[in-house]
């Protein structure tokens, strides 16, 4: 079992920026992929960002270049820095983690349906 409880939330004027953290317990962790969601209010969930055990990343285009996330493997906490902040990146984020996708190897997706264990979410407000 892995259980994830993220904190760092908050409100902040566009151009701001926020870090959020996620720390997990759990003893398979460190070999899983960990990422972060996002859904604002009547619009789907998306995937924001992945980061695998060797700590190889990926991004949604939509944040690539402004966020950035990484992880203290020695803490089970991985952050996501969040800069250059915009009103549309006001959502609910959630951390995630699970077990990598296998085809001929073992690789982290930014897909939803690989991430089994999910963070309670922490509220970030962009205002114009």
């Amino acid at each position: 079992q892995v259980q994830l409880v993220e904190s760092g939330g908050g409100s902040v004027q566009s151009g701001g920026s926020l870090r959020l953290s996620c720390a997990a317990s759990g003893y398979t962790y460190s070999s899983y992929c960990k990422g972060w969601f996002r859904q604002a209010p009547g619009k789907e969930r998306e995937g924001v960002a992945v980061i695998d055990s060797d700590g190889s990343t990926s991004y949604a285009d939509s944040v690539k270049g402004r966020f950035t996330i990484s992880q203290d493997n020695a803490k089970n906490t991985v952050y996501l820095q969040m800069n250059s902040l915009k009103p549309e990146d006001t959502a609910m984020y959630y951390c995630v983690a699970g077990p990598p996708y296998y085809s001929g190897g073992y690789y982290c997706r930014v897909s939803e349906v690989d991430f089994g264990y999910w963070g309670q979410g922490t509220q970030v407000t962009v205002s114009a």
